[in-house]
């Protein structure tokens, strides 16, 4: 059976549509790749910001759900989302960059031997940087060329993300006997596991809380987290596997853009399987990802009424010059 192989993907929670985009891209310089729906709820953006060319492994994604109470940060939740950048001189710039732009942000700090610079948005959604470097395993993605952020500095990819959890022993079951994840490490009430060819963009850090209240989901918080599999084989095997686990599960879910299998594998923590593809460029150009409203084919006979009901945000950069600074 195909193992998982690294971090497909992170979906969050945000309060606005266009402060997330003005964020993510003027701020964070990753690229919109996709803008499109929530395919369960079709009055709600679905915002894409990734590398370069969308691939597996970059991509933070959004709804905006209309008037959603703020989130609160606790037990039980996927806590926080790191990001890749190639190196310890890197971070450096980051934060001279966030006290320009007036993003709240720690110091840079040392997780599991890493450089890392933790931040967090306007919603309170909680982040980190991670330096790549001499970092081995997975490998990241390729820094938006036309964005703002200069190319030696820029993101590439999804790191480590973190689980915040009450019960140490079940969650190291899960992630190690559904999952095949390994624990490589442990600092005190924190520990890393690493699946795949593992390194940064194959890892998981579990910090165990148990004073800590379940958190609340909002704005300002993850909604799941996506591990990566090959194609729609794989997941058929997966589907298999939970049954023997005797995990409940979504069934196979084909999202156009890749192939999808969700499983709550805790009250608030929600993880689904991701195919690498087809990937973000079937049905856009390179040169204008993430511009239109784009559609899965099974929506797109609906497309005059979904245009109607979702508010217009332009996000057409073919005809902007960033200035990297």
């Amino acid at each position: 059976m195909e193992p998982v192989s690294g971090i497909h993907h992170v979906t969050a929670i945000t309060s606005s549509a266009e402060k997330i985009y003005e964020f993510f891209t003027h701020i964070l310089g990753m690229r919109l790749v996709k803008k499109t729906v929530n395919q369960d709820d079709i009055h709600t953006y679905h915002l894409f910001f990734a590398d370069d060319k969308g691939s597996a492994g970059t991509d933070m994604t959004f709804f905006d759900f209309p008037n959603v109470p703020k989130g609160r940060h606790g037990n039980d939740e996927v806590s926080r989302t790191a990001f890749r950048v190639p190196d310890n001189e890197a971070l450096n710039y980051w934060l001279e960059r966030f006290d320009k732009y007036d993003v709240h942000h720690e110091e840079i700090q040392t997780v599991f031997g890493k450089q890392v610079l933790p931040f967090v948005d306007f919603d309170g959604q909680q982040y980190q940087l991670m330096s790549d470097e001499g970092n081995e395993g997975v490998a990241s993605g390729t820094p938006w060329e036309k964005g703002p952020v200069p190319l030696a500095h820029a993101i590439t990819g999804l790191g480590p993300v973190t689980l915040t959890y009450s019960d140490y022993d079940y969650i190291k079951a899960v992630l190690e006997q559904v999952y095949g994840m390994q624990e490589i490490a442990q600092e005190g009430e924190r520990y890393l596991f690493e699946m795949g060819e593992g390194g940064n963009g194959a890892q998981i850090i579990v910090e165990i809380d148990k004073s800590l209240p379940p958190h609340q989901e909002g704005a300002g918080t993850v909604h799941h987290v996506a591990f990566r599999l090959k194609d729609k084989k794989a997941i058929d095997q997966w589907i298999e596997r939970y049954r023997q686990f005797q995990l409940p599960n979504s069934g196979f879910v084909d999202r156009f853009y890749f192939k999808s299998l969700y499983a709550r594998i805790t009250r608030g923590i929600l993880v689904e399987l991701a195919t690498d593809g087809p990937g973000f460029m079937g049905d856009e150009p390179y040169e204008t990802l993430g511009e239109k409203l784009s559609l899965p084919p099974f929506l797109e006979r609906d497309r005059e009424a979904i245009e109607a009901q979702v508010r217009h945000i332009d996000t057409v950069r073919s005809t902007q010059v960033f200035i990297k600074e």
